[in-house]
């Protein structure tokens, strides 16, 4: 076997950016967004990462790689012989580009060294540069004595209907990591589960107001970067005074307009990752908290807007409704409000988002704002659920990766537990293992969202030598 042990990393990926950045501008431009309205047998999650799924692994293909699709939702890229299987876990699909854009976001621009494009750093960039990483190995003549599973999801970022196929077809691999968000390590993910809260829309009150609509919202794990609502009222021009009073203390921004009798709220706040939701400025929580002031003509409406705009904003660790609880390994407890909808005839729902540490669980969480919601026209349910995943830092895979990032950075190294849920935890030992160092700007799931170059070339060569020295 070739000895690889005196190689510059760095430098080897860096006479190769052109290639990487050849791969991950081939992958970034496929809008790879679950579209559920256009999904089909063929397309379970629609037509986009289906496109990515099979694009990654045609080049793959025309690389040399051996390759093999499982259905339409994942497929994986192979080398090596042994005994053990170590997997890299990534995704092609990415959270919908929503507004705000100053690029398009499926054509990659480099920009004060940094790449802007959805995707860029979650995951396609860190998926791509673990797959570069594999074939500068195999150019520099690495043999492996394990098996090398290079596994790729569709359906991250929403239900992971892409892992659940895999992992009914196929043996999950052995050992490995995802590059799918931070170094030097994330040995702890936070358990995953989803509050949804229903509201009719039948018991009427005497009010001046009626709420017509309310949306906010693209998917569970973004905070909200904008909201919308239209309210039929005869105060109009108070109500647009009040607005614009409230609007002047507050981190968002946002109009009203007037029309037929009706007036249109637009507020915009920030996107941020569904894990980090003090990161962002929720449109939808600071709507419902202006809009809550006012008594509306239907029960449900009044206490959607109670429910959002005081129980659940600006509460990130769940205190008001009972769920704050403390790890002293994992940490806090976190919530964020992704979805909040409310129509006059319909109803509504907010879906609420917990990453929550040892120590609880799912039924207790639901017991917990049952009691504490008690007094609202609302019905509670618990949607999909993932445990606490845990890997002890005395691992050796573990001890290997931060060795490998000591090395290659000269930083210090430490465990870390996330709320954001990667496939790491799929694996027994599996962990997550960047893509962003301790000084990156995390953008992932807001508009303008970027991959330093930097980064980009440093953790490829952080991928290639810990792979290296994983499978000799």
């Amino acid at each position: 076997m070739e000895n690889l042990d005196n190689i510059n990393w760095l430098d080897e990926v860096t006479k190769r950016q052109e290639d990487l950045l050849e791969d991950l501008f081939r992958m970034i431009r496929i809008r790879s967004v679950r579209e559920d309205d256009l999904a089909t047998a063929e397309a379970p999650v629609g037509p986009g990462p289906k496109k990515a799924l099979e694009e990654f692994l045609k080049m793959a293909q025309e690389d040399g790689f051996e390759t093999k699709q499982f259905g339409p939702l994942v497929g994986r890229v192979e080398i090596g012989e042994g005994d053990q299987t170590l997997g890299i876990l990534g995704h092609l699909d990415v959270v919908p580009e929503g507004t705000g854009w100053d690029t398009d976001p499926y054509e990659p621009v480099i920009k004060d060294g940094r790449i802007y494009a959805r995707g860029s750093s979650d995951d396609k960039g860190p998926t791509i540069g673990a797959y570069f990483a594999i074939k500068v190995l195999r150019e520099l003549g690495a043999e492996f004595n394990q098996k090398i599973h290079l596994i790729v999801g569709t359906d991250e970022e929403s239900g992971w209907m892409c892992m659940d196929h895999y992992a009914k077809v196929e043996k999950m691999p052995d050992y490995g990591f995802s590059p799918d968000a931070q170094f030097p390590i994330i040995n702890g993910e936070k358990g995953n589960v989803s509050a949804q809260f229903k509201f009719d829309a039948k018991q009427t009150v005497e009010a001046n107001h009626k709420l017509l609509d309310f949306h906010a919202g693209l998917r569970a794990n973004m905070v909200p970067q904008e909201a919308y609502a239209s309210v039929k009222t005869d105060q109009a021009d108070q109500i647009k005074a009040d607005f614009q009073a409230f609007l002047e203390d507050q981190p968002v921004s946002g109009k009203v307009s007037q029309a037929s009798g009706q007036l249109r709220f637009e507020l915009t706040g920030k996107a941020a990752h569904g894990s980090t939701p003090e990161k962002g400025h929720n449109a939808g929580t600071y709507l419902a908290a202006f809009l809550s002031k006012y008594t509306f003509d239907k029960k449900e409406a009044n206490d959607f807007l109670t429910l959002v705009g005081d129980k659940l904003h600006l509460d990130f660790e769940g205190e008001k409704i009972g769920v704050a609880i403390v790890d002293d390994i994992m940490g806090a407890l976190s919530m964020n409000i992704g979805i909040i909808n409310f129509d006059d005839a319909e109803g509504g729902l907010v879906d609420a988002n917990f990453r929550y540490p040892k120590g609880t669980d799912k039924d207790q969480i639901q017991s917990a704002i049952i009691k504490n919601v008690a007094n609202l026209a609302v019905k509670v349910e618990m949607n999909g659920n993932k445990d606490p995943h845990y890997l002890s830092p005395e691992d050796p895979m573990v001890k290997t990766l931060l060795d490998v990032y000591a090395k290659q950075t000269g930083n210090e190294v430490y465990e870390k537990t996330i709320g954001g849920g990667t496939y790491g935890r799929l694996m027994e030992r599996g962990v997550s293992f960047g893509v962003l160092f301790p000084d990156s700007i995390d953008t992932m799931h807001q508009a303008n969202e970027f991959l330093a170059m930097d980064d980009l070339l440093r953790a490829t060569a952080i991928y290639a030598e810990s792979i290296y020295r994983l499978t000799r």
